[in-house]
Protein backbone atom coordinates (compact mmCIF):
# COMPACT_ATOMS: atom_id res chain seq x y z
CA UNK A 1 0.00 0.00 0.00
CA UNK A 2 1.46 3.39 -0.94
CA UNK A 3 1.56 6.31 1.52
CA UNK A 4 -1.39 8.18 -0.01
CA UNK A 5 -3.63 5.10 0.15
CA UNK A 6 -2.55 4.47 3.73
CA UNK A 7 -3.32 8.07 4.70
CA UNK A 8 -6.70 8.00 2.96
CA UNK A 9 -7.59 4.88 4.90
CA UNK A 10 -6.25 6.25 8.20
CA UNK A 11 -8.14 9.56 7.83
CA UNK A 12 -11.35 8.20 6.28
CA UNK A 13 -10.69 10.61 3.38
CA UNK A 14 -10.93 13.71 5.58
CA UNK A 15 -8.39 16.35 6.56
CA UNK A 16 -6.63 15.07 9.66
CA UNK A 17 -6.62 18.61 11.05
CA UNK A 18 -9.98 20.24 10.24
CA UNK A 19 -12.05 17.27 8.93
CA UNK A 20 -12.67 18.90 5.53
CA UNK A 21 -13.30 16.50 2.65
CA UNK A 22 -12.27 18.93 -0.14
CA UNK A 23 -8.93 19.22 -1.97
CA UNK A 24 -7.00 16.73 0.17
CA UNK A 25 -3.29 16.08 -0.25
CA UNK A 26 -0.38 14.28 1.34
CA UNK A 27 1.81 16.61 3.41
CA UNK A 28 5.25 15.55 4.63
CA UNK A 29 5.89 17.30 7.92
CA UNK A 30 9.40 18.82 7.81
CA UNK A 31 12.10 18.03 8.58
CA UNK A 32 11.86 14.54 7.07
CA UNK A 33 11.72 11.83 9.74
CA UNK A 34 11.84 8.67 7.60
CA UNK A 35 9.23 6.96 9.79
CA UNK A 36 6.85 5.91 7.06
CA UNK A 37 3.24 7.09 7.01
CA UNK A 38 3.56 8.61 10.50
CA UNK A 39 5.76 11.35 8.97
CA UNK A 40 2.86 12.49 6.79
CA UNK A 41 -0.53 14.06 7.35
CA UNK A 42 -3.50 14.01 5.00
CA UNK A 43 -4.66 17.62 4.91
CA UNK A 44 -6.85 19.97 2.92
CA UNK A 45 -5.59 22.79 0.74
CA UNK A 46 -6.77 25.42 3.27
CA UNK A 47 -4.70 23.91 6.09
CA UNK A 48 -1.72 23.40 3.77
CA UNK A 49 -1.75 27.02 2.59
CA UNK A 50 -1.89 28.35 6.14
CA UNK A 51 0.82 26.01 7.42
CA UNK A 52 3.19 27.02 4.62
CA UNK A 53 2.40 30.78 4.66
CA UNK A 54 2.08 32.26 8.17
CA UNK A 55 0.75 35.51 6.68
CA UNK A 56 -2.37 33.66 5.48
CA UNK A 57 -3.11 32.10 8.86
CA UNK A 58 -6.74 32.47 9.97
CA UNK A 59 -6.81 31.86 13.73
CA UNK A 60 -10.47 30.82 13.75
CA UNK A 61 -9.80 28.06 11.23
CA UNK A 62 -7.38 26.47 13.71
CA UNK A 63 -9.96 26.06 16.46
CA UNK A 64 -10.26 22.61 14.87
CA UNK A 65 -7.08 21.71 16.76
CA UNK A 66 -9.21 21.37 19.88
CA UNK A 67 -10.15 17.95 18.45
CA UNK A 68 -7.29 17.01 16.12
CA UNK A 69 -4.50 17.63 18.67
CA UNK A 70 -5.56 14.37 20.35
CA UNK A 71 -4.59 12.34 17.27
CA UNK A 72 -2.22 9.41 17.83
CA UNK A 73 -0.41 10.24 14.56
CA UNK A 74 2.95 11.93 15.26
CA UNK A 75 2.78 14.15 12.14
CA UNK A 76 -0.63 15.50 13.18
CA UNK A 77 0.61 16.09 16.73
CA UNK A 78 3.61 18.03 15.38
CA UNK A 79 1.45 20.25 13.17
CA UNK A 80 -0.96 20.88 16.06
CA UNK A 81 1.89 21.90 18.37
CA UNK A 82 3.43 24.20 15.76
CA UNK A 83 0.17 25.90 14.85
CA UNK A 84 -0.84 26.39 18.49
CA UNK A 85 2.55 27.99 19.14
CA UNK A 86 2.21 30.19 16.07
CA UNK A 87 -1.18 31.37 17.32
CA UNK A 88 -0.28 31.67 21.02
CA UNK A 89 -0.98 35.42 21.07
CA UNK A 90 -4.66 34.68 20.44
CA UNK A 91 -4.94 33.41 24.00
CA UNK A 92 -7.05 30.28 23.51
CA UNK A 93 -4.16 28.20 22.03
CA UNK A 94 -2.26 28.47 25.34
CA UNK A 95 -4.89 26.37 27.11
CA UNK A 96 -4.61 23.69 24.41
CA UNK A 97 -0.80 23.76 24.55
CA UNK A 98 -0.97 23.15 28.29
CA UNK A 99 -3.00 19.98 27.64
CA UNK A 100 -1.03 18.72 24.62
CA UNK A 101 1.43 15.95 25.46
CA UNK A 102 4.19 14.93 23.05
CA UNK A 103 6.70 12.19 23.74
CA UNK A 104 10.35 13.31 23.73
CA UNK A 105 11.05 12.32 20.11
CA UNK A 106 7.87 13.96 18.77
CA UNK A 107 8.57 17.08 20.84
CA UNK A 108 12.05 17.42 19.30
CA UNK A 109 10.53 17.01 15.85
CA UNK A 110 7.88 19.66 16.60
CA UNK A 111 10.51 22.12 17.78
CA UNK A 112 12.89 21.41 14.88
CA UNK A 113 11.61 24.28 12.71
CA UNK A 114 11.91 26.87 15.46
CA UNK A 115 8.15 27.40 15.70
CA UNK A 116 7.28 28.60 19.17
CA UNK A 117 10.63 30.27 19.84
CA UNK A 118 11.40 33.95 19.67
CA UNK A 119 13.15 34.98 16.46
CA UNK A 120 16.28 35.96 18.42
CA UNK A 121 16.59 32.45 19.89
CA UNK A 122 16.54 30.60 16.58
CA UNK A 123 19.89 30.17 14.86
CA UNK A 124 19.44 31.01 11.21
CA UNK A 125 20.55 28.84 8.33
CA UNK A 126 22.21 31.13 5.79
CA UNK A 127 23.42 30.42 2.27
CA UNK A 128 26.81 31.44 0.85
CA UNK A 129 25.53 35.00 0.34
CA UNK A 130 24.13 35.33 3.87
CA UNK A 131 20.50 34.92 2.75
CA UNK A 132 18.33 33.15 5.34
CA UNK A 133 17.20 29.68 4.29
CA UNK A 134 13.84 28.27 5.33
CA UNK A 135 12.53 24.73 5.27
CA UNK A 136 10.98 24.08 1.86
CA UNK A 137 13.22 26.56 -0.01
CA UNK A 138 15.07 25.67 -3.20
CA UNK A 139 18.83 26.10 -3.49
CA UNK A 140 21.53 25.67 -6.14
CA UNK A 141 24.90 24.07 -5.43
CA UNK A 142 27.81 26.44 -6.06
CA UNK A 143 30.49 23.74 -5.93
CA UNK A 144 30.85 20.08 -6.92
CA UNK A 145 30.31 18.05 -3.74
CA UNK A 146 31.44 14.48 -3.13
CA UNK A 147 28.73 12.63 -1.20
CA UNK A 148 30.26 10.73 1.72
CA UNK A 149 29.80 6.99 1.65
CA UNK A 150 29.00 6.89 -2.07
CA UNK A 151 30.75 7.43 -5.38
CA UNK A 152 28.21 10.13 -6.26
CA UNK A 153 29.26 13.72 -6.91
CA UNK A 154 26.59 16.40 -6.66
CA UNK A 155 27.50 18.76 -9.49
CA UNK A 156 27.74 22.53 -9.27
CA UNK A 157 24.54 24.13 -10.57
CA UNK A 158 22.33 21.26 -9.36
CA UNK A 159 18.99 22.53 -8.05
CA UNK A 160 17.89 21.08 -4.72
CA UNK A 161 14.20 21.64 -4.03
CA UNK A 162 12.27 21.52 -0.77
CA UNK A 163 15.25 21.52 1.55
CA UNK A 164 14.96 20.59 5.22
CA UNK A 165 16.92 22.39 7.91
CA UNK A 166 19.14 20.42 10.28
CA UNK A 167 17.99 22.08 13.47
CA UNK A 168 20.91 21.24 15.71
CA UNK A 169 23.41 22.65 13.19
CA UNK A 170 22.72 25.91 11.32
CA UNK A 171 25.53 25.05 8.87
CA UNK A 172 23.74 21.95 7.52
CA UNK A 173 20.64 21.40 5.38
CA UNK A 174 19.18 18.23 3.87
CA UNK A 175 17.94 17.81 0.34
CA UNK A 176 17.45 15.25 -2.39
CA UNK A 177 19.97 14.99 -5.20
CA UNK A 178 19.35 12.29 -7.82
CA UNK A 179 16.68 10.81 -5.55
CA UNK A 180 19.04 10.44 -2.59
CA UNK A 181 18.72 12.55 0.57
CA UNK A 182 22.05 14.12 1.48
CA UNK A 183 23.36 16.59 4.04
CA UNK A 184 24.78 19.75 2.45
CA UNK A 185 26.87 22.51 4.02
CA UNK A 186 25.07 25.85 3.70
CA UNK A 187 28.28 27.55 2.59
CA UNK A 188 28.07 25.60 -0.69
CA UNK A 189 24.54 26.63 -1.70
CA UNK A 190 22.79 29.71 -3.01
CA UNK A 191 19.09 30.27 -2.46
CA UNK A 192 17.17 30.21 -5.74
CA UNK A 193 14.10 32.25 -6.49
Amino acid sequence: MNVENELQSRSNNTCELCSSTKELKVYEVPPSQNIGADAYAYICNTCHTQIEDPEKTDANHWRCLNDSMWSQVPAVQVIAWRMLNRLHQEGWPLDLLDMLFLDEETSKWAQATGEGRDAEEVEKHKDSNGVTLLSGDSVVLIKDLAVKGTSMVAKRGTAVRRISLVMDNPNHIEGKVNGQTIVILTQYVKKSK
